[in-house]
C-alpha cells in the first residue's frame, strides 16, 4: 500500500489477474481490497513510507530551504534516513512530528495591530464648528 496525492493505493502482485484498488484512507483502501479478495484470503500488507527531501521538509516546516539546512548543520533537525547524490531524505512522518514539536515549543505570536493615528477633523488655523 502507498499514499499519493491524498489517496491510498494497494496492489496484489501474486494474483492470476492484476488487482489494484484505491481508497481515501489506509483503512478504506484495505476494505476495498477485502471486497475484491474476500475475507478468507490472508493478506500481507507492506506499507511504503512517504519520504521527503529538503524542499518538502521546508514546506512542512513553513520555512525556506536555507533555514532547514541551518538546522541540519546545527544538529537540530532529525537525522535523515539516508543521503543520496541528490541530497538527504527523511521519513515524512519524522519531519511532521518534528514540526509539531517545534511549533509547540515556539508558539507563534499573534500579530500586533498597529493603529494609525486618529485623523483630526479640524484644520489648523480654522475654528471648529
Amino acid at each position: 500500500m502507498w499514499e499519493a496525492g491524498g489517496r491510498w493505493y494497494a496492489r496484489i502482485l501474486d494474483a492470476p489477474a492484476y488487482i489494484e484498488v484505491t481508497g481515501m484512507s489506509r483503512h478504506g483502501c484495505l476494505e476495498e481490497l477485502r471486497k475484491v479478495t474476500g475475507d478468507d484470503v490472508t493478506l500481507t500488507v507492506d506499507v511504503i513510507p512517504t519520504i521527503v527531501g529538503v524542499a518538502e521538509a521546508a514546506e512542512i516546516m513553513g520555512w525556506d530551504k536555507r533555514r532547514v539546512i541551518t538546522y541540519i548543520d546545527r544538529g537540530s533537525f532529525p537525522e535523515p534516513i539516508t543521503s543520496l547524490a541528490s541530497g538527504r531524505i527523511w521519513l515524512r512522518e519524522d519531519v511532521e512530528a518534528y514540526a509539531a514539536d517545534w511549533l509547540a515549543r515556539h508558539p507563534t505570536k499573534p500579530p500586533t495591530s498597529v493603529s494609525a493615528p486618529a485623523a483630526s477633523s479640524s484644520v489648523p488655523g480654522r475654528p471648529t464648528a
